[in-house]
């Protein structure tokens, strides 16, 4: 752990004396905090430093284990180190093949394309393009909306309250997060449009009404000669919100924000960095709803742990001149053989349906939770992307019943769930919900662990909290 400050390793050695030697790792924690820069996020949640990593276990230099519900932000579907993924490293290392080529054809991309269109809804692979691009998925969504923006001539994109979608130009613009963007000058045409969100309803009413509300605002917006919406070029939307508090879009609206952009001719972008290959209980979360997007913008999970982001869409886009958008490690041979034998194992193996079973047991035993622990406010997601909003039980409900957020009980949570041997990060609006996306290959055994360090954590933090309001 990070030491407090005044500790004797933050202390000047006097003259003449040598330094203690530091714990395991702690010079290693120390360099990190005079070198890096002030923007390093994980490294600040987490003071660990890790050595080992197998599944969904990660030591760390003090040897200390723990349990990964991070995953990489959900880039680990098969968890660290998984025998297929490092199999198809040292085959292709092995194997003399290039490791950097641009966009060059090789083997391995073909290999990986193929492995990906196998994986898509069959109405959107079958007349579908590919486009690779930087290595993160930031990159992916600026592709995407300079694509829709070459081939439809329009300006504008439409995104939503919550979303989260990178942090380059235009994907910043489309994120909703202000804090992120409010020291930075705008960039690019957004129009915010409200994400249902049961819980914290933008309208007031919650459930099936929010979300009906959502959709009728939408449509008579972009109608409304006075509404101040130009034609857009694109709607990019999250099928299941991440950063922006595991919050899953109803199938029925997902429905309509396609008949919405279909009768309009406006391209839907389905951001599925995050909640792709297996992760909501489907191959692509997109595939709950039935709907058929114009493109998806694909990275994390399918490089396998490497880097890798692609841009996926309906062959009539495909609009650009030659260099329109290129990168220079657009070509990663590794992450392209590890990405294809993650794809392949993950279909073969059932991981989704698989992530759907034990992630409904998760939900089902948090939420019946709720009635002894009462900072737990909300319990939601799908499949294997869990959030558990926290919340101040003595706090005045609004007018939809939800209490309001506590973000300093969850950071209480999260340091409770380190001390447990338990890595979670948080999300959302307040940065008040519990974010779990464990590795799809998480065993029972270890579903039950992160449930009862959990259940744990929340109830010694909790009753701190108590403890210090009534000192």
């Amino acid at each position: 752990m990070t030491p407090a400050v005044g500790t004797p390793l933050d202390r000047p050695v006097p003259p003449g004396r040598s330094a203690p030697p530091l714990p395991a790792g702690e010079a290693v924690l120390r360099r990190q905090r005079a070198r890096e820069s002030s923007a390093r996020t994980y490294a600040r949640s987490f003071p660990i430093v890790p050595v080992r990593a197998q599944g969904m276990t990660v030591e760390g230099a003090d040897g200390r284990r723990y349990l990964d519900c991070l995953s990489g932000a959900g880039t680990l579907a098969l968890g660290h180190n998984h025998p297929v993924v490092l199999e198809a490293v040292r085959r292709t290392l092995d194997s003399g093949a290039p490791l950097h080529v641009l966009d060059l054809a090789t083997a391995e991309k073909d290999d990986f394309t193929t492995a990906l269109f196998e994986t898509l809804p069959p109405a959107f692979a079958d007349r579908a393009r590919i486009h690779f691009c930087g290595p993160a998925g930031t990159d992916a969504v600026e592709a995407a909306l300079k694509l829709m923006q070459t081939a439809t001539g329009r300006r504008g994109v439409l995104a939503f309250t919550g979303a989260y979608h990178g942090m380059t130009a235009w994907a910043l613009a489309a994120t909703g997060n202000t804090a992120v963007k409010e020291p930075l000058p705008s960039c690019g045409e957004v129009t915010r449009l409200p994400y249902p969100y049961s819980y914290r309803c933008p309208f007031g009413v919650g459930g099936e009404r929010g979300a009906e509300l959502s959709a009728v605002y939408t449509e008579r917006l972009l109608d409304d000669p006075g509404g101040g919406v130009t034609a857009p070029a694109a709607m990019i939307v999250e099928a299941v919100q991440g950063e922006g508090g595991t919050v899953p879009a109803p199938d029925a609206w997902l429905r309509e924000m396609r008949r919405i952009t279909a009768e309009r001719s406006v391209p839907l972008v389905l951001d599925e960095v995050q909640t792709g290959v297996g992760r909501t209980g489907a191959m692509w979360a997109v595939e709950h709803s039935g709907v058929v997007p114009d493109a998806m913008v694909l990275s994390k999970a399918i490089g396998g742990s490497l880097p890798l982001a692609v841009v996926v869409y309906r062959e009539e886009y495909d609009g650009w001149l030659p260099g329109a958008h290129t990168g220079t490690f657009r070509g990663n041979t590794l992450a392209m053989a590890a990405g294809a034998a993650t794809l392949r194992f993950v279909a073969a193996e059932g991981l989704a349906r698989r992530a759907a079973e034990v992630g409904a047991r998760m939900a089902a035993r948090l939420t019946a939770l709720r009635a002894e622990l009462p900072a737990i406010g909300d319990v939601r997601g799908r499949g294997l992307m869990i959030g558990v909003e926290l919340v101040d039980p003595e706090g005045v409900p609004d007018r939809c019943g939800a209490l309001p957020p506590a973000p300093a009980l969850a950071v209480r949570v999260r340091a409770a769930c380190l001390a447990r041997g338990l890595i979670v990060e948080l999300g959302g609006r307040h940065d008040a919900v519990v974010r779990l996306l464990p590795p799809l290959t998480i065993t029972d055994g270890q579903a039950e662990a992160v449930l009862d360090r959990l259940a744990d954590a929340v109830a010694e933090a909790s009753a701190s909290a108590d403890s210090r309001e009534h000192a």
